[in-house]
């Protein structure tokens, strides 16, 4: 086997590195992990059990009549629970891949789309739409005002990403250290507006403290609809950009001799991560730390490979974020942890481990 670069390897007939075959196990684990997670989230909690839930499904699929089954149990496992499920995934899988994007182009593990200030930029435009404008689209559009919240996100997304990557331009491409510290700020003028906000909420507040804890518990078929509507082509845009950051992290100079066009490559993973973490942040607030684990975590046991890495973290984020969603709706039942307390609590202490491993890792080299 030549190694040409982390993750571009030659690999001759019947040559299957150790980081290939990790690779491969991985591939193997997470499915399984994923159809686990997914059933136990399904058949957990303090009302429908297993039983319930497995009448439900055949009532739905059309291989049972769903005898003995009230409407309150049908609406709790339907219109509750398995939305509730399937919107942790596809934000899960956002946020795993906002991440993975967002620390491969700058070469650092400590990068995520909320350090940057994607998500904080996200949140407060929602907050802004929620206090100032839903209230006179209410009377002037009403339909605006129900599809207006993740434009508006998305738009602020984009905006905290570009202002952040304009203030950390050097030669037309950012500066790492210059992109964290600009995050830096961003993220503490996008918390004093939110203070601003908060002010200003009224009978809103509660709308304003679900954006900054973070929740799933307004989970829909229709917001689920919505939120894959923008994230699954995301993620599959996103793919592509795998063999670009193998390159990238090389550095700018030597990607560009190998025919990577950077500038493009940096416009798109940026592109990607503001609309599918702005959606995702419209859908269920602030969810800190998914986006910095999950890449990292990958790394650790499958190697630098961007082409693994992204497909994996899809995988991993919609895992993770659907376990932390199981935990805080179970563990003080009937009382709702938000679930961005629960990713805190695990993030923090992880985000802390990733800079005492060494000053090698927090300059970005892994």
């Amino acid at each position: 086997m030549t190694v040409l670069a982390p993750g571009l390897e030659v690999v001759g007939p019947g040559d299957e590195s150790p980081r290939h075959r990790r690779v491969r196990q991985v591939f193997t684990v997470l499915p399984l992990a994923l159809l686990v997670v997914i059933v136990l989230a399904s058949c957990l909690g303090s009302l429908a059990g297993p039983a319930e839930v497995l009448s439900v499904l055949s009532e739905k699929l059309g291989l049972g009549t769903g005898a003995g089954l009230d409407e309150a149990t049908r609406a709790i496992v339907w219109e509750v629970r398995l939305p509730r499920i399937a919107l942790g995934l596809v934000v899960g899988a956002a946020l795993g891949v906002g991440g993975t994007l967002m620390q491969g182009l700058l070469r650092n593990p400590l990068a995520e789309p909320g350090l940057v200030g994607v998500s904080t930029g996200a949140a407060v435009s929602a907050a802004a739409f929620l206090v100032l404008l839903r209230p006179w689209l209410n009377d002037v559009a009403p339909w605006l005002a129900r599809i207006g919240l993740p434009l508006i996100a998305f738009l602020g997304a984009l905006l905290t990403t570009h202002v952040t990557w304009k203030l950390s331009e050097r030669s037309g491409l950012p500066s790492v250290p210059a992109v964290l510290l600009a995050g830096i700020a961003i993220n503490a003028l996008a918390g004093a507006a939110t203070g601003i906000l908060v002010l200003l909420a009224g009978e809103k507040l509660r709308d304003i403290t679900f954006w900054t804890l973070g929740s799933l518990g307004g989970a829909s078929w229709s917001l689920v609809g919505t939120v894959a509507l923008f994230v699954v082509p995301c993620l599959l845009l996103a793919l592509p950009l795998g063999t670009a950051l193998n390159a990238l992290s090389l550095g700018r100079a030597e990607a560009g001799h190998l025919g990577i066009d950077v500038r493009s490559a940096s416009r798109r993973a940026v592109l990607l991560t503001a609309l599918s973490v702005g959606v995702g942040v419209a859908a269920c607030g602030v969810i800190s730390f998914v986006g910095l684990a999950v890449p990292h975590v990958l790394r650790l046991i499958q190697g630098p490979d961007h082409r693994a890495l992204l497909p994996a973290a899809a995988l991993l984020g919609g895992i993770g974020l659907t376990l932390c969603d199981l935990v805080a709706r179970t563990i003080a039942a009937p009382v709702e942890i938000p679930i961005g307390i629960i990713t805190a609590l695990l993030g923090a202490p992880f985000f802390l481990w990733i800079i005492r491993r060494g000053s090698s890792a927090a300059g970005g080299q892994w």
